[in-house]
C-alpha cells in the first residue's frame, strides 16, 4: 500500500466496501482466509466474495472477514471504520466524538461508541519490557475544581485533586512509552506497575517520592530530587526525568485541548491511544493505519463500555 500523504488520498484507496475487505483480507489472513472458529484455512468462498465457509467435518461455520473483530455486527461501513481508524492512528492529538461525528455523518454517540472501539485496537496488548535507561513519574489527570460550581463542591466536600485519577507512566530513553491508571501513588501500585514494564536489568530514574523507595532492590535507582531545585545530575548516567514530564505535557495536550475532560474509567484507553502514536510515531502514516488494523481482534460491546 502506496504512503498517503493527505486524507484525500487516503479516502480514495479506500473508496469502497469491496476496497476495505480486500485489505482487511490482507491484513488479517495475510491474504489466506482462515476460519475464525477452528482456525482452518480449508475454507471456500461464496460467490458474492463476501461470505465463507469452513470445510472441516467439525466446524462448518460461515463467516465474513470481520467476524472476530471489532467490526463484527457493525452497521457502519468499512469505509468509515478505515477513515475513522486513520484520524486516531495518525492524527496527533486524536479527535473528539464530536467532531468524528459530523465528519462521518453518524451520531455523536455512535461515534463515541466507535472511537473507543478503536482506542481497542491500538491497545498494545502484548508490549516487550522497557530496558535500558528508563524514566518513572506520575501524573494527575483531570479537570479543574474552579470550573465546578461552589455549592456542588461545597456538598461533595470536594478538596484539591479530588476530581483528578492518577496515572503513572514508564519512558525507555529514545524508546516507548507505557502508561497505567492507578488508584493512589503508594509502594504497592508503584511496585506492581513497574515489575509489569520494566526490566530488572534497567537503570530506573525517579524524582524524590518516597513511593519508589522499594524499587532499589530490583533496579539499579537513580533519584533527582526536584524539592530542592535539582533537575539534572550527571553520574555514570544523565539523571532526569525530563523525557517522561515531556510526555504528560503530550498526554495533557490530547484530553485537555481535544476532548476537555474524560471518565476515569476510560481513562486508560484515552492514555493506549496516546501511547500508540508516541510509541509509532517513527513510522509512515500509511504503516500506523495498518498496524492498528492488525490488532482489530476481539469486540467491545456498548452495554459493557458504558458499565451496564
Amino acid at each position: 500500500m502506496k504512503t498517503f500523504k493527505s486524507i484525500l488520498e487516503f479516502q480514495k484507496e479506500f473508496s469502497d466496501e469491496q476496497k476495505c475487505r480486500e485489505y482487511l483480507e490482507q491484513q488479517r489472513w495475510n491474504g489466506t482466509p482462515a476460519c475464525p472458529f477452528c482456525g482452518s484455512i480449508n475454507v471456500h468462498r461464496f460467490p458474492n466474495g463476501k461470505i465463507f465457509k469452513c470445510r472441516e467435518k467439525g466446524c462448518r461455520n460461515k463467516f465474513s472477514v470481520t467476524v472476530g473483530t471489532i467490526y463484527e455486527n457493525t452497521k457502519i461501513p468499512l469505509t468509515k471504520w478505515f477513515l475513522a481508524t486513520y484520524i486516531l492512528s495518525v492524527h496527533s492529538k486524536g479527535i473528539s466524538s464530536l467532531q468524528l461525528a459530523n465528519w462521518l455523518g453518524v451520531t455523536q454517540k455512535t461515534a463515541w461508541h466507535l472511537n473507543h472501539r478503536i482506542r481497542e485496537m491500538l491497545t498494545d496488548n502484548a508490549p516487550e519490557l522497557l530496558e535500558g535507561i528508563v524514566e518513572v513519574d506520575e501524573t494527575l489527570v483531570g479537570g479543574s475544581l474552579k470550573n465546578i460550581h461552589a455549592s456542588k463542591k461545597k456538598r461533595l466536600n470536594l478538596k484539591r485533586d479530588d476530581n483528578k485519577t492518577m496515572v503513572f507512566g514508564a519512558i525507555q530513553r529514545d524508546g516507548k512509552v507505557r502508561t497505567k491508571v492507578i488508584p493512589d501513588v503508594n509502594i504497592e501500585n508503584i511496585s506492581e506497575a513497574i515489575d509489569g514494564f520494566v526490566s530488572t536489568e534497567s537503570f530506573m530514574v525517579s524524582d524524590e517520592n518516597r513511593a519508589y523507595n522499594n524499587v532499589g532492590k530490583k533496579y539499579k535507582h537513580r533519584k533527582v530530587n526536584h524539592r530542592n531545585g535539582e533537575y539534572v545530575r550527571k553520574e555514570d548516567i544523565l539523571v532526569h526525568t525530563n523525557n517522561i514530564e515531556g510526555y504528560w505535557n503530550i498526554l495533557k495536550k490530547q484530553i485537555d485541548g481535544i476532548h476537555h475532560s474524560v471518565s476515569p474509567k476510560h481513562l486508560q484507553r484515552y492514555c493506549n491511544e496516546s501511547a500508540f502514536r508516541f510509541n509509532n510515531r517513527a513510522l509512515f502514516q500509511d504503516e500506523r493505519f495498518a498496524k492498528s488494523l492488525a490488532n482489530c481482534k476481539g469486540s467491545l460491546k456498548y452495554k459493557k463500555l458504558i458499565g451496564k
